[in-house]
Parts: C-alpha cells; sequence; structure tokens
C-alpha cells in the first residue's frame, strides 16, 4: 500500500486532493461534469470503522471505499459539534470566518413556529449572503439534493436549505428532532410527511434511515442524465440508540453487555450491541446507495466522499461506550472537545479512474478545504 506523503501543498491546501484529483479532474473538459456524492456521518469517532482499526463493529461497504480510493490519517472536523461544523463544510470557511459557531437556537422566531406548527425552530440560520457548496454546484448545472439533517436554519428563514442552494430537502430540520430516529415525521421542502407507525419510542415502523435512502436512490433516478450532487448528512450514530431489531442482532452473540449507566436519551436494552448495529447500519446505507450508483453506470463519473462531523459522543451519555469501542482511538477527548478525539475524524474518497486505489494520506486537512477542491474539480475556478 503506497503511503502518500507529498511535497508541497497545492491548490486550496487540500494536498490529497490537489495532487491525486486536480490533474484529472482539469482533463473534464467537453465530458459530463462529476457527479458528487458527500456521506457525512453524525458524531462517528476516527475508530470506529474497520479501515481505521475498529476490531469490533463491521463496516465493509466504506472500507470497500477505502480500498478502491483513498483514505486521510490527519483529517479534521469544522467544529467539535454538529452545526457549526456542517456549515463549515457548506460553505468552505474555518472557524475564524464561518457564520455559524455554535449550536444554540435562535430567539424571537414564534412566527415560524405558528407558521410551521412545529414547536423547534432549528438552530441559528447561516446568512441569505453566504454562498454554499449546493449553491455553486446548482449554479454549474448540478441538480441538488439533501436527505439527512440540517441543523443551519429552519424553513422561512435565510437558512432554509431551499434558500441556500438544494433543489430538495428531506429530513430533520431541526437537531433537537434528529435525537429519535423513529419520529412521527419529516420534513420535505418545508412540508411535513408524516411517517407511518412512529410514535417517537424505542422502536416504529419506519426507520427515518430508510426514508434517507429511499429518497436518496430516487433522487438519482430522476437525475442520471444530469450532474448531481448528493448530500447525504446521516443521523446515526448519533444517539439515541436506536436501529432495527434485525440490524442489532449482528452483534448481540458477540458483544458482552454491561448493566446500563442511563443517562439521557432513550434506554436500550443492549446498548453496546445497538450502537454498534447504528455503525453497520449507516455502513449498510452508503453501500446501498453506491449499488445504485453501480447499477446506473456512474461509478466512474462519480466522486465520493465519506466522513464525520466530530467525534464520537461523550461516553456513557444515552448507554454509548466510547471507551469499550476506543471510539478516539489512541486520541484525547470526544465530541465536544478540541482535544484532536473530538475532531479528529475519519475521511474516505473514491473516485474510481481518477484516485489510485489504496492511498492513504498522512497530511493534515480539514473540512473546509472541501468545498474549493471540490469546486475545482468539477470545473469552477471563481
Amino acid at each position: 500500500m503506497h503511503i502518500i506523503r507529498p511535497a508541497h501543498w497545492q491548490v486550496y491546501a487540500l494536498v490529497l486532493l490537489s495532487g491525486l484529483f486536480l490533474s484529472s479532474a482539469f482533463g473534464q473538459s467537453g465530458k459530463r461534469k462529476p457527479n458528487v456524492i458527500v456521506f457525512l456521518a453524525d458524531d462517528l469517532g476516527y475508530q470506529e470503522l474497520g479501515c481505521y482499526g475498529q476490531n469490533y463493529i463491521k463496516t465493509p461497504n466504506i472500507d470497500a471505499l477505502a480500498d478502491r480510493g483513498l483514505r486521510m490519517t490527519q483529517f479534521y472536523s469544522g467544529s467539535p459539534v454538529c452545526a457549526p461544523s456542517r456549515g463549515m463544510l457548506l460553505t468552505g470557511k474555518h472557524s475564524g470566518h464561518a457564520y455559524i459557531r455554535d449550536n444554540r437556537n435562535p430567539k424571537g422566531l414564534d412566527h415560524i413556529k405558528k407558521e410551521y406548527e412545529w414547536e423547534f425552530p432549528g438552530q441559528f440560520p447561516i446568512p441569505k449572503d453566504e454562498i454554499t457548496l449546493a449553491e455553486a454546484l446548482k449554479s454549474q448545472g448540478y441538480a441538488t439534493g439533501a436527505m439527512g439533517k440540517w441543523g443551519l436554519g429552519h424553513f422561512g428563514t435565510t437558512g432554509d436549505p431551499n434558500k441556500q442552494g438544494f433543489d430538495l430537502f428531506y429530513g430533520f430540520n431541526c437537531q433537537v428532532h434528529a435525537h429519535n430516529h423513529y419520529p412521527k415525521f419529516l420534513w420535505r421542502n418545508g412540508k411535513k410527511e408524516i411517517l407511518k407507525g412512529n410514535d417517537r419510542t424505542l422502536y416504529g415502523e419506519t426507520f427515518s434511515q430508510d426514508r434517507f435512502i429511499e429518497e436518496a436512490v430516487a433522487f438519482m433516478d430522476a437525475h442520471q442524465s444530469d450532474p448531481f450532487f448528493l448530500f447525504m448528512p446521516f443521523t446515526i450514530p448519533h444517539l439515541s440508540i436506536q436501529v432495527p431489531q434485525w440490524a442489532v442482532d449482528w452483534y448481540t452473540d458477540d458483544i458482552v453487555e454491561e448493566e446500563y449507566k442511563h443517562r439521557g436519551y432513550l434506554k436500550h436494552p443492549s446498548p453496546r450491541a445497538g450502537y454498534a448495529a447504528m455503525v453497520s447500519y449507516l455502513d449498510y446505507g452508503v453501500g446501498l446507495v453506491m449499488n445504485k450508483v453501480r447499477s446506473m453506470g456512474l461509478e466512474e463519473d462519480t466522486l465520493v466522499i465519506f466522513t464525520s462531523d466530530n467525534g464520537p459522543t461523550y461516553d456513557r451519555l444515552g448507554g454509548s461506550d466510547s471507551d469499550f469501542f476506543e471510539s478516539a482511538g489512541k486520541f484525547k477527548g470526544l465530541k465536544g472537545s478540541v482535544y484532536d478525539g473530538g475532531i479528529r475524524v475519519p475521511m474516505v474518497a473514491s473516485w474510481p479512474g481518477k484516485i489510485p486505489e489504496g492511498q492513504i494520506s498522512d497530511e493534515p486537512a480539514a473540512f473546509w478545504d472541501l468545498m474549493p477542491t471540490i469546486l475545482s474539480m468539477t470545473g469552477n475556478t471563481k
């Protein structure tokens, strides 16, 4: 396996992408622009994937992406918590310039609560004049869709995902809403879509992650002749620990449980197996989306990036056990910490025929490097 140690920084400081991607991407003139898929896990730790050394949890689909492309060992999220990290990824701005700095909820949005008949009006909105990755790609003729968790402003505010470049948004707008994976409803472009058989209890009939996958597949079907940007900010493995029982059964015989030290969120009867199952279900979802890409014959026309918004969740919260899984690897800190355990995250990129297989980069890079690099790869040099 070839270890990449580039001798110098090139475009936009993202060495791995400048060295491996840009030379081939600039050869795209006259051809279809590449599709872009960004998978974003929620609270996934640096060492919770098999390709990063995880011993208990199985992640064959993401591992395969790494084998077919590139894995980074010193990649950093934008922030140790959700909203600012996502904002930095989508705007290409680091924490010194980004508008969203924390997970705070805005005040004075009673009109939003009334209009949308919803008690949680979302996190602080991205400003109107902010340019997002979705807006930039849309200006290049891309169809744009996001399925998962937004957390950057409710519908009706300047942070409305439909006002920030996304043709389609489907999922949780507010982070608080996303703390249960069997919600009563999800949002489709500002309209509530009721989910059958759900009552925000531990189990329900309609698992939200399944709906994200189904919507992603439908989105790709609708735009297979056009370049598309698919942003998939899954809400797992963020707590609560909730996943279909058949996925939990993957681990019940292999992982020894201990007495549940409940602290917040819903109580799961097999928290270690349940948590492992959430990570594997995330991997399962990535696999289903990639199977669709391959079945459409688009794999060689699609750049795929997988990463996480921050480090693993606080140990023992909601039944999680970051120590048991060694979720942050050798690094100090967890979610909420600016030590490496809170901000160093997995990053895998795949583009057959453009990114050589089995690449590893130990050069540092971060969320704010992704937007300018992706835009360069798709032909936008402004």
